[in-house]
């Protein structure tokens, strides 16, 4: 498909092309350029000024693992029958037939990081998925990572039934326990693999396995925090055993703003619209990631929908331009640092030649953050979701 006549920003090296052009093949964006191309098929679309970006994504949300509009039957986030669960793949819970997942598309949206819950110290993996299609597996870019959490909720969770962790230094521990574990299980696999004849293997631990590529830097520790000293002990168990740290939520992240910069520590900040629903929250402004951004940390801005429904991801973000940020700043935070900080940026959040074509067009004059705006055209791996006259 050629889309010409466009404003492109491509959130990329290339910058912003003020009129240009775009061909996708075989789903994937083959070639862009200034100016008109010399041969313009009956059936290209022709954007008559309108802006044409990459698609957005949200990179914290429980979507299609907690239903629209479903109790106990649609809520498959979080399994709490014990403390440190890595083997849990978010991917297995998800229902593509979920509503959201089409209001989504229709805002824009063409990629999602499906996380479980934050009730346990070790939720299970994190999946990255297209937001189009009817089976996970078809929809996966990447598993990215393993969800932990520190802060109020584990310790809600635990402490109702009287268990460990009921503090945050449990919380810490049972982390640490279960990284040791696993630590220990990857050094006695490498002893049997490079002596088998005079060593046995482990005993099968499906934690342990699930954590491999985690301590092998393949996958990355993403971390629920607010507060500013969660965020440090987080930091803290991440240098103790060398994995690879983000941030989710971050509500004080601004306060430590120039620690996580100098770790090289990314943050994803949200929900920003919502309520300051718990006492770890009440730091909560729109100005939080203004301060992370200008101090050099990289940052995407999130829904952690449902608690902010996942189509009202565009006006987050014009609510951290309110915040300070700018209007490239906060599109950035939607695109390529989201696309970065998950691991995908080789497929999705830019347009490049040969990455996905996961793009949103906008009318002439629409300003694509605004609440009454929509994408007239919306493409997910080159295939057209959404289509309206310009």
């Amino acid at each position: 498909m050629l889309i010409y006549n466009a404003k492109i920003i491509t959130m990329d090296e290339a910058g912003t092309i003020e009129n240009g052009w775009l061909l996708t093949e075989d789903g994937k964006i083959s070639a862009f350029g200034a100016g008109s191309p010399e041969d313009i098929p009956e059936d290209a679309f022709n954007a008559q000024g309108g802006t044409l970006l990459p698609g957005f994504i949200d990179a914290h949300t429980h979507l299609g693992i907690i239903e629209d509009g479903l109790g106990f039957e649609g809520d498959d986030c979080n399994e709490t029958n014990d403390p440190f669960m890595p083997q849990l793949r978010a991917l297995d819970g998800v229902n593509p037939f979920d509503r959201c997942f089409d209001e989504a598309r229709n805002r824009g949206i063409t990629a999602a990081a499906v996380s479980p819950g934050s009730a346990n110290p070790c939720g299970g993996e994190i999946c990255v998925l297209k937001t189009a299609g009817r089976c996970a597996d078809q929809m996966l870019i990447r598993s990215c990572g393993i969800k932990f959490a520190l802060g109020e909720n584990p310790k809600h969770e635990y402490n109702d039934r009287g268990e460990l962790p009921r503090t945050r230094m449990g919380t810490a521990a049972v982390i640490r326990e279960g990284l040791h574990k696993a630590r220990r299980y990857a050094h006695d696999m490498d002893r049997y693999y490079s002596d088998n004849d005079d060593c046995e293997p482990p005993e099968y631990d499906i934690k342990c396995e699930a954590l491999m590529k985690l301590l092998d830097r393949k996958q990355k520790a993403f971390f629920h925090c607010h507060r500013a000293d969660d965020i440090c002990t987080a930091l803290r168990i991440a240098k103790e055993f060398s994995v690879e740290a983000v941030i989710i939520h971050g509500t004080e992240g601004s306060r430590i703003a120039d620690i996580l910069a100098e770790e090289e520590v990314p943050v994803i900040c949200g929900p920003l619209l919502c309520d300051r629903c718990k006492p770890e929250m009440r730091e909560l402004e729109l100005e939080n990631a203004c301060g992370l951004i200008r101090a050099g940390v990289n940052t995407a801005i999130c829904t952690d929908h449902t608690v902010t429904p996942i189509q009202y991801l565009p006006i987050s973000a014009k609510a951290a331009v309110k915040g300070g940020l700018s209007t490239g700043e906060a599109l950035r935070a939607l695109t390529a640092a989201p696309a970065e900080i998950l691991g995908i940026i080789d497929t999705t959040g830019s347009i490049a030649a040969g990455k996905d074509a996961d793009l949103q067009l906008y009318r002439k004059g629409d300003d694509p953050l605004d609440l009454m705006t929509e994408p007239a055209l919306v493409m997910i791996s080159g295939e057209v979701c959404r289509k309206e006259l310009i």
